[in-house]
């Protein structure tokens, strides 16, 4: 058998593959299935390596894909940063814009509002100093601007022209040591001389300890040093305390806060007035008038009750009135009138209550006419007329 297989080798392998494909063909119909078994077994074969090859290329692809997408992405944020910063530069300089045209617009009502004739400047540099408080504006002595005058805003007062120019002119701030200024307060119109510091804040001197001022208090222009017009705010109060040669007083000036950018200057000052303290309104306060009395209650109490509620609203004025109108009348002196003088040393009489007259005992008096006797009882009888006593 061997040698037969061995000499017949291609023709058994032949037979062999023949009869294993009758045996899988009649399988296969009996089993009426319609993918043949050699597909089915190709493709169980194949299915994994495709699969293994089609990850690779899926994965290979998505990475290239994504790092395009990111580097587009990339892209499109840079152009998007470049946007908002030109947005925003834009923001800010519409937002300069609007804030210069607002304070030109309050400028030029301040102008028209005020009666001394003034010039618009505008700021176009600054002290080369790191604490330098001095400025230049555009206007010089072409435009008519000479030293010494004054420099103010809508704000308040801002200092005055040291320098003049041909086509500039150096202001020298407020706040700068060495700035001076007459002021006068508002409320209680306290004198001084307000004085640079170098600071953010002036001093007002020459104020005596007995002068009134309180913290919150506006100081204006007094006009007394012929520089700035009287009427123009200068700042308020932040500090102040007795020294030993008068009040300690720390103003916060009112227009120099902030940078500057634009004042007018005063060519021809008008003096001004100080304004009014605003006073809080106070509530408005009605009196009602008394209920009326209870049934059964005494009628004559009403009276005394109102008199003491007259006394209740006295002012201690009144009360000091009244005084010396009884020192006057205890005294036979109508005050107010020419005549003798009362001695308004003596104390004032007492007031001694009146009682109320007695229906009963009141000569010719009537009995109410509700009022009832007693069964039997004699009505009084009229009191008799005294004869006059003889000398």
């Amino acid at each position: 058998m061997e040698t037969f297989l061995s000499r017949y080798r291609n023709l058994s392998v032949l037979l062999a593959l023949i009869v294993g494909q009758l045996l899988l063909l009649a399988y296969q119909v009996k089993a009426r299935e319609d993918v043949r078994l050699i597909r089915l077994w190709a493709v169980t074969a194949v299915t994994p390596l495709a699969r293994g090859i089609e990850w690779v290329r899926g994965g290979t692809g998505g990475f290239f894909t994504g790092y395009i997408f990111l580097r587009d992405v990339q892209a499109e944020n840079q152009r998007l940063r470049q946007e908002v910063g030109q947005m925003k530069l834009r923001n800010q300089f519409l937002t300069a814009e609007l804030t210069t045209a607002d304070r030109a617009k309050a400028l030029l009502e301040f102008r028209s509002r005020i009666p001394s004739k003034t010039l618009p400047a505008r700021v176009i540099g600054t002290g080369t100093g790191a604490n330098s408080r001095v400025v230049f504006v555009d206007r010089g002595s072409n435009d008519g601007v000479k030293r010494g005058m004054a420099a103010i805003t809508p704000d308040g007062i801002v200092g005055k022209v040291v320098a003049a120019y041909p086509m500039a002119s150096l202001v020298q701030l407020i706040t700068e040591q060495g700035s001076v200024a007459g002021v006068v307060s508002q409320k209680n119109h306290v004198r001084g001389t307000l004085k640079g510091q170098g600071t953010t804040n002036c001093i007002v001197d020459y104020v005596q300890n007995e002068d009134k001022l309180e913290p919150g208090e506006w100081f204006y222009t007094s006009g007394a040093d012929r520089i700035f017009p009287r009427g123009l705010p200068v700042g308020q109060v932040k500090m102040v305390r007795e020294g030993r040669g008068g009040k300690e007083v720390v103003v916060t000036p009112s227009a120099v806060t902030g940078s500057v950018e634009e004042m007018l200057i005063v060519i021809d000052g008008v003096q001004g007035l100080i304004p009014e303290p605003e006073t809080p309104a106070s509530p408005q306060i009605s009196i009602l008038p008394a209920p009326p009395p209870m049934p059964g209650e005494d009628q004559r109490v009403a009276p005394s009750a109102a008199g003491e509620a007259a006394g209740a609203m006295q002012t201690d004025a009144d009360k000091l009135r009244d005084k010396y109108r009884r020192i006057g009348e205890s005294q036979g002196v109508d005050i107010g009138s020419p005549g003798p003088l009362a001695d308004f040393n003596r104390n004032p009489p007492a007031q001694s209550a009146q009682p109320a007259p007695n229906a009963a005992t009141t000569p010719g008096a009537q009995p109410p006419a509700g009022a009832r006797t007693a069964p039997g009882a004699q009505p009084p009888a009229a009191p008799k007329p005294q004869e006059p006593r003889k000398q």
